[in-house]
């Protein structure tokens, strides 16, 4: 859960076709969180945030949410928070290390009888020479 000084929201006018009320009431949500005052993620953390959030990310440091999937106005909050979350989620998530490896002996002698058995069949397909 994050805490509610962390992010402000705003309501404006939903895109899209709509009703009688498209151009009346605001029910679209947009969501803004200044990624570097946030307490939530390490320094660590609040690079893979910015990575995840790609072009939701402002010059500014702050990540806009705009949600506006659903026609009710609470629908739409929960629905920014909510992905908010799963962002701050995602950067929490440290991924493990790499390790290099190399393929065993047994690997590439398959892979090379595999390249003899296709270079064969090959063979076999061509036209014969009459030498």
């Amino acid at each position: 859960m994050i805490p509610e000084g962390e992010y402000t929201l705003s309501f404006v006018r939903s895109p899209g076709p709509g009703g009688q009320n498209v151009n009346k009431v605001a029910s679209a949500c947009e969501l803004r969180f200044f990624v570097a005052a946030t307490s939530l993620l390490d320094e660590a953390g609040k690079q893979r945030l910015r990575r995840l959030a790609g072009r939701r990310l402002t010059q500014h440091d702050e990540i806009v949410i705009e949600a506006h999937r659903h026609r009710g106005q609470e629908a739409n909050r929960r629905d920014a928070i909510a992905r908010l979350e799963q962002l701050i989620v995602e950067a929490r998530h440290v991924p493990k290390p790499r390790k290099k490896t190399r393929p065993g002996r047994a690997a590439k002698a398959r892979r090379l009888e595999g390249k003899r058995l296709n270079q064969a069949k090959k063979r076999l397909r061509a036209r014969p020479s009459f030498d």
